[in-house]
């Protein structure tokens, strides 16, 4: 992968990590306990699994093949508070910039880190349905992202 690329990769998953930060600065422990009024799981659970997913691709990129999903965020108490999903989205973004920093970056690797990205955005748009169906409070930079009015 070239130098441009790879800069361009981790460009993109640093403002999918920022958004996530941005997102949670802006929710209070009772946003993470709330749910659609359709089938759906609390708006914690969306958090929890990007969570899970970094952790899993960040070992992943260093190991260079992919060994299944775990995530540190094991006690339910803790997908609905803010402190603890805000220190674990901190962690495991740090753990995959490591990852990526350390590990040769050969293409299965790169195959890793865009398929992390592409979860990324995937819960993006999830979690933006969450954000206006519960009529809650959407960030100056989701809302750039996706077009939407002030």
């Amino acid at each position: 992968m070239t130098c441009e690329l790879e800069r361009l990769l981790d460009q993109h998953l640093d403002e999918s990590f920022a958004m996530y930060a941005d997102l949670v600065d802006a929710l209070a422990d009772e946003d993470l306990e709330r749910k659609l009024p359709v089938a759906s799981n609390v708006l914690g659970a969306q958090l929890w699994c990007v969570v899970g997913a970094r952790e899993s691709w960040a070992r992943a990129i260093a190991a260079g093949a992919w060994a299944g999903f775990s995530c540190s965020i094991t006690d339910r108490a803790d997908m609905v508070r803010i402190r603890p999903m805000c220190a674990a989205l901190a962690t495991s973004a740090t753990d995959v910039r490591e990852a990526l920093r350390s590990a040769p970056r050969d293409a299965a690797r790169t195959d890793l880190a865009l398929r992390l990205l592409v979860h990324e955005t995937q819960h993006q748009g999830q979690i933006l349905r969450y954000l206006l169906g519960l009529g809650l409070a959407i960030p100056p930079n989701w809302r750039e992202r996706f077009a939407l009015d002030p």
